[in-house]
């Protein structure tokens, strides 16, 4: 009688090499995370520690010491800004309005864009500090 032999077979995952690739895109997102930071050079205002510092999914506007309004890197007037966060609310009713005002930005300048946004209808509106 003719014995059938089954061959076993590994039917495991190797890991070893998924762990290296993975590993490395770690490195590359660790090392290209802080670069992709934009933004003016302000210098913000300290708060206490528990300072709002702003988040990924919110509309940053910076005032910088001269009252020069930006979004994001782009100077534009309070007009505009106000205009074009209308649209972006319109594709998302959630959200968030992050104003970073220079330490030596005009108070009214920075209150401007604040109040404008806010008579808007814009309900989630802050400022952004730097903790103490």
């Amino acid at each position: 009688m003719a014995r059938i032999r089954r061959r076993q077979s590994d039917a495991g995952i190797q890991l070893t090499p998924m762990i290296d690739v993975m590993t490395v895109l770690l490195a590359v997102f660790m090392v290209t995370t802080p670069m992709m930071t934009t933004g003016i050079d302000l210098e913000l205002p300290r708060a206490g520690a528990s300072a709002m510092t702003g988040s990924d999914h919110a509309i940053q506007i910076s005032v910088d010491s001269n009252g020069r309004y930006f979004l994001s890197e782009m100077e534009l007037t309070r007009d505009e800004i106000v205009k074009k966060a209308i649209a972006m609310r319109e594709e998302n009713p959630q959200l968030t309005i992050m104003i970073s005002g220079d330490t030596h930005a005009d108070y009214g300048a920075v209150m401007a864009i604040m109040g404008k946004l806010k008579d808007t209808g814009f309900q989630k509106v802050g400022l952004r500090t730097q903790p103490e």
